[in-house]
């Protein structure tokens, strides 16, 4: 299996838990739930294939501007979304990294438990170097419960009491915050036993059984202040089979399902009144346009390139981590020859879009310019081209992506427009009905909104803002806002960029019209 596929075996549960200030009162009569459709295009939502989440969007507000962080992936989104902040705050700038620090010979996953764990441990409890707002919700007293198909949850609260809860030879993986009564716990292991038991059980029964655990369990005695709820569909249908495809789509109505039931449970409860509901996806989707083997391409160009270090690496030797439309290479000892060498031959290759560097070599961009420095960050950092085609779905949106998968298949993590826009509705009390707006919004302003709606201060230095133009008995006046475009040149390679800066905060739209076309 790859190593970046890993994560959709989990099902992440942190049972119901507050924070430590005794006198803090939660307010019980408001609460706030955040479903993640793990790579949800905004185009698919539609009344023919999400009926229940179209009519929340006719219910509240419909974010048509919405935007992932680059890279567009799963857990650098994570880290946005639970932090409020980009990489070069938060600290996490990809799903597959080098942290030599944790293993000196190869990337590794950073939303793998092992590595959350084994990167608190060397970093004095900084793997991500800021609270996330589910930490703040919890120092103030209010009661949280996360529930997640993939362990990128895990990063929402990652310094709770989290166990492990193994049943060995079973498809799936349960993590728990804190142990729920006996009785209870065994309710949902009797649920969770007739999935554990076929082999065939496939995400959309995941999500199914992390729904039910969420509103059946969590929500047995009481709804808390916030509830996360992730669940890892279409992201998987679409990997597998690319957007707009039947398996896809099918993946999308059962995810509609399970919003159908956690709707349902709120206004059983008689609590959908006063419950701000938000639906978003960590990224877009794309079609791979054509598979890259770079490492190999690499080395047939003369340079040392390799998935994994030796034990000995020598100066210049490349480490390659492949992130799907992004990809990372980290030079040995920086070398500043290899680098620039490096940069010169991706510039001329038919498949390069936009580069970014650590150092801004000539003809790229700084990585600060997409807010991708950090302390452990790779020297060139490749976002591959994009195309406005159209798949075999008739969907638009293809990419060249790197060799973890074939070409027809789906993928993200590119600055194509189709990977960079992503899904964002709200309703609920603190929302307007029926409105659209096109303001630039982005997954970065949920914590700070969460926090606002929550009555808990918002900490100074987040890059996201609070949802104003969305919210009820606000003002419509809209904040001025620019968008600006950074260019980087290098003979017959052009690359331009596009960020958009609107009431405090700034928005990597997307790149433009690249190099050397002909090529194409």
């Amino acid at each position: 299996m790859k190593l970046q596929f890993r994560k959709f075996f989990f099902v992440v549960i942190a049972a119901l838990s507050s924070g430590t200030t005794a006198d803090a009162a939660p307010n019980t009569n408001h609460h706030v739930v955040l479903v993640v459709w793990d790579g949800m295009r905004p185009d698919f939502v539609t009344e023919k294939y999400t009926p229940t989440l179209e009519k929340l969007a006719h219910d509240g507000v419909r974010f048509r501007n919405h935007h992932s962080v680059y890279p567009t992936a799963t857990d650098v989104n994570g880290a946005a979304l639970a932090t409020g902040c980009y990489p070069n705050r938060n600290g996490l700038a990809a799903n597959l990294e080098f942290r030599p620090a944790i293993n000196s010979r190869q990337p590794i996953d950073l939303g793998d438990p092992d590595s959350i764990k084994r990167g608190d441990e060397v970093s004095g409890g900084k793997y991500l170097a800021i609270p996330t707002f589910v930490e703040l919700l919890r120092a103030a007293g209010k009661k949280v419960a996360l529930v997640g198909v993939k362990s990128v949850a895990i990063l929402f609260d990652r310094h709770n009491d989290w166990t492990y809860v193994r049943i060995r030879g079973k498809p799936l993986t349960i993590f728990a915050a804190a142990p729920l009564g006996p009785s209870a716990r065994d309710e949902m292991i009797k649920l969770l036993g007739p999935i554990l038991d076929d082999p065939g059980t496939d995400s959309r029964q995941r999500n199914h059984f992390a729904t039910r655990a969420l509103t059946e369990f969590f929500w047995r005695d009481g709804v808390p202040d916030f509830s996360l709820l992730w669940l890892s569909e279409p992201d998987l249908a679409e990997h597998n089979f690319a957007p707009g495809s039947p398996e896809s789509i099918t993946a999308i109505k059962a995810v509609d399902d399970d919003l159908a039931m956690l709707l349902g449970a709120l206004e059983k409860k008689k609590i959908r009144d006063s419950t701000d509901v938000f639906v978003v996806s960590d990224h877009g989707f794309s079609t791979i346009r054509r598979s890259m083997d770079v490492v190999a391409l690499l080395n047939k160009a003369g340079f040392h390139a390799t998935k994994e270090f030796s034990d000995k690496p020598n100066r210049g030797d490349i480490l390659v981590a492949g992130n799907g439309g992004t990809v990372l290479f980290y030079v040995r000892d920086h070398d500043r020859e290899v680098t620039q060498r490096l940069v010169d031959w991706l510039q001329h290759s038919d498949f390069a879009g936009v580069i970014f560097t650590r150092d801004r070599l000539t003809g790229t961009f700084a990585s600060s310019d997409a807010f991708i420095e950090t302390p452990d960050g790779a020297d060139v950092v490749l976002s591959f081209r994009s195309y406005d085609e159209q798949n075999q779905f008739s969907v638009a949106g293809m990419i060249d992506a790197d060799w973890n998968r074939k070409a027809g298949e789906g993928t993200h993590a590119t600055l194509s427009h189709f990977d960079v826009n992503n899904t964002l509705l709200a309703t609920g009390p603190d929302f307007r009905r029926g409105f659209e707006t096109s303001a630039p919004s982005g997954n970065t302003d949920l914590a700070p909104t969460i926090l606002a709606i929550s009555g808990v201060d918002i900490p100074k230095g987040l890059a996201g803002r609070r949802l104003d133009n969305g919210m009820d008995g606000l003002s419509d006046w809209h904040p001025r806002s620019g968008t600006r475009r950074v260019e980087a040149s290098n003979g017959g390679w052009h690359q331009q960029l596009r960020v958009t800066h609107f009431s405090g905060s700034d928005y990597v739209e997307s790149h433009e019209s690249l190099a050397e076309k002909a090529k194409q």
